[in-house]
């Protein structure tokens, strides 16, 4: 069984060694075989190097790079690591540090002894949370996730966590189908799992803001969210 970690990257140069270091302790530490790839959108600062020289130490069989020319989105960034990648299984992260590789295991085990075909991250179970946010970005990410739960029931507590395993069936056949951008594309992809009987598995995790660089949320973040909230409402 090979895993192939996609890691989405703008901006992650001090981030990208240390998530690598993180994923490369668990998965060997555990005997398990991965790959991971990069797509980089043309940081400026210079995270494709940081991949390189990365890929220089452990081999291109380990590292793999897609450099895309401008910031093209995090939906096109998964279709583009998943076609270079091999991994029999797929893990969807972020590369900041917000989600660690210590709960990797704990998702694998779920998926082999529920037999389901997505282990989710979620922050809103028992034994799960979030680390370094303030009030009004808890109120925020807490009353989104409520209103998504509550107008489209997809059978999962934390419908915009990125922290994600999929069998690679699955993640292969769902996100042909996905048309939103930004924290709605994550809502999105457990919708049409749901209409595609495609059963879904979580893990509480706990969620740590990023030390390094800049959170990506801002006003254009929140209405993409809400415009991409009401197509699916409306569409599926």
């Amino acid at each position: 069984m090979k895993y192939s970690i996609i890691l989405p990257t703008y901006n992650e140069r001090e981030n990208l060694p240390i998530i690598f270091y993180l994923l490369n302790k668990t998965l060997t530490e555990y005997k398990l075989h991965y790959e991971v790839v990069v797509v980089d959108d043309s940081s400026p600062d210079n995270t494709f190097e940081v991949a390189q020289s990365l890929q220089d130490v452990f081999g291109k069989e380990c590292v793999k790079i897609v450099s895309r020319e401008g910031k093209l989105g995090l939906g096109s960034a998964y279709s583009a690591g998943l076609k270079v990648s091999t991994g029999d299984r797929i893990i969807l992260m972020d590369a900041d540090l917000s989600h660690h590789p210590k709960f990797i295991p704990l998702m694998i085990d779920v998926m082999d002894k529920s037999h389901v075909d997505i282990v989710s991250g979620t922050r809103y179970r028992k034994g799960g949370g979030v680390a370094g946010w303030d009030f009004k970005r808890k109120l925020i990410s807490t009353g989104a996730n409520f209103l998504a739960s509550f107008l489209l029931n997809p059978g999962a507590s934390d419908l915009t966590g990125s922290f994600r395993l999929y069998e690679r069936r699955a993640i292969e056949k769902i996100l042909p189908k996905v048309r939103s951008k930004g924290y709605a594309f994550q809502m999105e992809i457990l919708v049409h799992a749901k209409k595609e009987n495609i059963f879904i598995g979580e893990v509480p995790i706990t969620f740590v803001d990023r030390i390094y660089g800049e959170s990506k949320l801002g006003s254009n973040e929140i209405i993409m969210y809400i415009k991409g909230l009401l197509q699916l409402l409306f569409t599926t």
